[in-house]
């Protein structure tokens, strides 16, 4: 389903490289591995489109991940290796590794419970007019970890990850804005890693921090500070890359409301009452979530009329997407093969709307790639090539001069 918003007057000079920016919002596994199939779509339906090349990129939570990667140069064909394939060079990703219990965190609970219950056993005999059984909940409420996995192995992932084959961990090497989102639980205020006073984290930490989702993982200590999953604040966090002045905002949101009665093809056992608690609170997050995203969009039109803005998400229909384990990895490659063919076919069937406002930014759809309506996120993906830390850096330096001697041509015809 793709939301398009026409720029009423753009402001860019005819001739100068237009400005596009990235936004990238959250949804655990399975929505972080149906951004990578749009994004893969995008990069093979797209052509003048780089999306390792663009002005800003936001992600939250694991859209942090995608665009902290693009910002570095990791391409979709990459990431796909490593998430779909398995057969990259570069990075090794274990899922299990990102589902390891919170030892320390059990451990930390349970050594006060001791001193709760002698708390609780003093006040009962003592003053038993004043003790409540309704007050165990509150009291022993302490005991409950906050988080069932450690989130130490993401970061320690991410860390790996982006301290090779000359990528950066550091936002202030990095060529482009990138942005992170986080929320301080303890204030509720989201918190843009990567701004002028958040920027000397290191990009794996802030990661680790935008992706603690409430009770599956604990909160990430920066600063003093606690920080969960920067969607508690907002979906996409567009805004940030819509203030740096640029002339093309794409957006990805992969977590959209299920509406059963437009899909047939689900019986009645499968309804979302009879989904139960899990299914409830899967639809009631996502309908939350769709609300605040339209309200922002509508805002963003009327706020930065003169900025195309894209905005690709899954179909409400779509119910293979909704009843897939939210956390989940065995199935990430369905899921990424299902945002794929989303994304083409949204590309393919809105493609004369877009024309025109591709074309304005110098982009142009690829219409053999939209033409194969049987197409896999595979085919284009090919053999890994077999590089070392030496040959990977200079692969990425003369990528460097390319990319430099492409753009002084393009001003030069400008002139």
């Amino acid at each position: 389903m793709l939301s398009l918003h026409s720029a009423r007057q753009r402001a860019r000079t005819t001739g100068t490289p237009a400005k596009i920016g990235l936004a990238i919002a959250g949804g655990g596994p399975i929505g972080g591995m149906y951004e990578l199939g749009a994004l893969r779509a995008l990069d093979e339906a797209l052509e003048g489109l780089d999306l390792t090349r663009l002005d800003c990129y936001v992600g939250v939570s694991s859209g942090a991940f995608l665009a902290a990667g693009l910002a570095n140069r990791m391409d979709t064909t990459q990431m796909c290796r490593i998430f779909i394939t398995g057969d990259s060079d570069d990075v090794q990703f274990r899922p299990e590794a990102f589902m390891r219990p919170a030892f320390f965190e059990y451990m930390k609970r349970a050594a006060s419970f001791p001193r709760l219950a002698a708390e609780w056993w003093r006040e009962l005999l003592f003053s038993p007019r004043e003790a409540r059984w309704s007050d165990l909940v509150t009291r022993f409420g302490g005991l409950i970890p906050n988080g069932l996995f450690d989130n130490g192995e993401v970061e320690r992932f991410l860390r790996n990850v982006f301290t090779r084959r000359g990528r950066s961990n550091d936002f202030r090497e990095l060529d482009a804005r990138l942005y992170v989102v986080a929320v301080d639980i303890d204030s509720g205020d989201a918190v843009r890693f990567g701004g002028d006073d958040w920027n000397d984290i290191p990009i794996s930490q802030a990661v680790q921090a935008s992706a603690a989702l409430p009770g599956l993982y604990p909160p990430v200590q920066i600063r003093g500070r606690h920080f969960v999953d920067g969607a508690l604040r907002r979906t996409m966090h567009a805004s940030l890359v819509l203030e740096q002045g640029i002339d093309l905002l794409i957006g990805i949101n992969p977590l959209v409301p299920f509406s059963h009665n437009r899909d047939a093809s689900v019986d009645e056992d499968r309804s979302l009452a009879a989904g139960g608690l899990p299914a409830v609170l899967s639809q009631t997050f996502r309908t939350l979530l769709q609300s605040r995203m339209q309200v922002g969009l509508a805002r963003y039109a009327q706020q930065y009329p003169n900025i195309d803005q894209l905005v690709f998400e899954p179909n409400p229909d779509d119910g293979e997407l909704f009843f897939t384990n939210a956390f989940s990895f065995s199935s990430r490659r369905r899921i990424c093969e299902i945002a794929y063919r989303n994304t083409l076919a949204d590309l393919r069937q809105r493609a004369d709307a877009l024309r025109p406002v591709l074309a304005a930014h110098g982009i142009r759809l690829r219409d053999e790639v939209l033409a194969q309506t049987d197409r896999s996120i595979l085919d284009g993906i090919g053999a890994p090539p077999r590089d070392t830390e030496t040959t990977a850096r200079l692969r990425r330096a003369l990528d460097d001069v390319d990319h430099l001697v492409e753009r002084r041509r393009s001003r030069a015809k400008a002139k």
